[in-house]
């Protein structure tokens, strides 16, 4: 069998398979594969979101910053109501303060470490975390179910795998798209990314995600050795 000029292939578009039409019928070209998710069956409900991270750690050490700092305060000023005097290190604080200029280099340094750890802050607080965790469709309301991204590229790699010609896979799952490179050590390159647009596209809609992502796939020949 002859070897198709150059090893991408990307800018030859293929005919579009017509094995089924509707909301699942495939739009493919070259490198890609858009379709639209499964319709929402009756008795199908509620809405799937992303899943909120815990944020332990952040929290920990925010909790523990908190708990020390007001340690030392609430130990100064029972320590002041008691007639004793105050603390060295608040008297030189509140002196260094009194005396610094706003401009000062070390006063503009802690302002701006402030300020990017309160940022820091919000931003944890108002987004959800957990990317690795893709949500899944919801078929009961009171239901919510997630898959790991390395475990979904487990899946589509394995499911490459199987299509006659590929001899290794390698599969970058993103949340909004799933990017394959495979190695094709016979048959044309473009029959077999028509078989991957095709088995890659249907693992996707079995993957039963709330949010299907679109699919890239790129298949060249092997690097010639030596």
């Amino acid at each position: 069998m002859s070897e198709p000029q150059g090893s991408e292939g990307t800018t030859q578009r293929l005919p579009v398979i017509d094995k089924a039409t509707g909301p699942d019928t495939l739009d493919q070209s070259a490198s890609a594969a858009d379709y639209e998710p499964p319709p929402v069956r009756d008795g199908e409900g509620g809405r799937a979101g992303r899943f909120w991270s815990a944020r332990r750690i952040p929290a920990a050490i925010t909790a523990l910053v908190i708990f020390v700092g007001a340690g030392f305060f609430l130990y100064d000023i029972a320590s002041v109501r008691a007639d004793r005097p105050a603390m060295r290190w608040r008297r030189e604080l509140a002196r260094g303060l009194a005396e610094r200029p706003l401009d000062d280099i070390w006063v503009l340094v802690g302002a701006g470490v402030a300020t990017a750890l309160g940022l820091w802050l919000l931003v944890l607080a108002v987004t959800p975390g957990l990317r690795s965790v893709l949500a899944m469709r919801r078929t009961h309301p009171d239901v919510r179910a997630g898959l790991h991204r390395d475990l979904a590229a487990l899946v589509l790699r394995d499911r490459a795998m199987e299509v006659s010609g590929v001899q290794s896979v390698r599969v970058r799952m993103g949340r909004r798209r799933a990017d394959v490179r495979a190695v094709a050590h016979f048959r044309d390159l473009d029959d077999v990314r028509a078989d991957l647009d095709a088995t890659l596209a249907d693992a996707i809609r079995g993957l039963g995600l709330a949010r299907p992502p679109s699919l890239s796939v790129r298949v060249r020949r092997p690097g010639r050795k030596g």
